[in-house]
């Protein structure tokens, strides 16, 4: 037998050892699909296709698939450590109000729960109110806000909610598109795009912002994404509405860096979370155009590895910081 396999372990690993290959495959055929359809996510432990996969492979089939690789026995999980861990520093945010839009899920709820978990006290704003609860639950100090960031009255309440000093600002809420090129784009998809990753978060950081000045200082962190660095990794709505992010992010930086404000973006690649668009719907057109481009993406990340670079750029580790687009896409920016 190779080395001892858990759930914690990568795919890649479980692809590559002699008893969790084949058990891998044996699953992947079940299903209709080849070992290649895990290429994207290799990195990541087994255990996240649970939640990846939506309902579609249960905790129950990973501790199966466990058993059988080990020859029956449950291995003790803290045996095998691998991949990165994430690290919180204790207090980085102690005495910082922070609001992060899109918190109920992926990105913006370990970027919340990061935040949170490092003393700061976070305003966690999402639309679906229902898993937003659920952040809630975990960490009762989260004050929540469900509502719609495009909509002028519920970013009042976020804003209200924050109270008089708001310290920093993580636009993390966003919509992706159907891979559509211009010639087949329908109005809807771009005012959707335009709504939520454009609109929302100008009204939000526009309403934030005078708390920031009044005080001095402030930090603020905008999701991009690998389409705001190039024209081939999404439809011509989700590209052109994270470019636009980009020029927020620049001209708010020339703007604000003298009063003592930064602002900052991250700019995604694959990322293991709700944000794709359905598979079913995608343009034909689109997919024939990208196919190639996203088949060279690097294994996809996890939303807590993105909320680390997230935070980094909002806390003071980023003093320096200011105007900045960090591609935190495992260097597929630079292919």
């Amino acid at each position: 037998m190779g080395e001892v396999l858990t759930g914690k372990s990568t795919i890649g690993k479980w692809l590559g050892h002699p008893e969790g290959g084949p058990l891998i495959e044996e699953m992947l055929a079940a299903a209709g699909h080849d070992p290649g359809a895990l290429a994207p996510v290799s990195g990541l432990p087994l255990e996240q296709l649970v939640e990846l996969s939506q309902g579609a492979m249960t905790q129950e089939a990973v501790d199966d698939l466990v058993l059988r690789a080990n020859g029956g026995v449950m291995p003790e999980v803290d045996a095998v450590a691998s991949g990165w861990q994430e690290r919180v520093v204790p207090g980085r945010f102690e005495g910082k109000t922070v609001i992060v839009t899109g918190a109920a899920s992926g990105i913006g709820r370990a970027t919340a729960s990061r935040i949170a978990r490092e003393g700061g006290r976070v305003v966690a704003a999402d639309v679906n109110a229902g898993p937003l609860g659920e952040l809630e639950a975990e960490l009762p100090w989260v004050v929540t806000v469900a509502g719609d960031i495009s909509r002028t009255a519920d970013v009042e309440r976020i804003i209200a909610a924050a109270g008089q000093r708001i310290d920093g600002l993580a636009n993390v809420a966003g919509v992706m598109d159907d891979f559509s090129p211009l010639h087949e784009l329908d109005d809807a998809t771009w005012e959707r795009a335009f709504r939520v990753n454009v609109d929302g978060l100008m009204r939000l950081t526009r309403a934030a912002l005078p708390s920031m000045l009044a005080v001095g200082s402030g930090s603020i962190v905008n999701v991009a994404s690998e389409a705001s660095l190039r024209g081939n990794a999404a439809g011509v709505a989700y590209t052109a509405s994270k470019h636009a992010v980009v020029g927020i992010t620049r001209n708010a930086a020339f703007m604000y860096g003298p009063s003592g404000i930064r602002v900052n973006a991250v700019a995604p690649g694959g990322v293991a979370t709700g944000i794709s668009s359905s598979i079913d719907s995608m343009s034909e057109f689109g997919r024939e155009r990208t196919g190639g481009f996203l088949g060279l993406m690097p294994p996809v990340a996890t939303a807590p590895q993105l909320a680390a670079s997230i935070t980094f750029l909002l806390s003071d580790d980023g003093v320096n910081l200011n105007g900045a687009i960090l591609p935190s896409d495992g260097g597929w920016s630079v292919q």
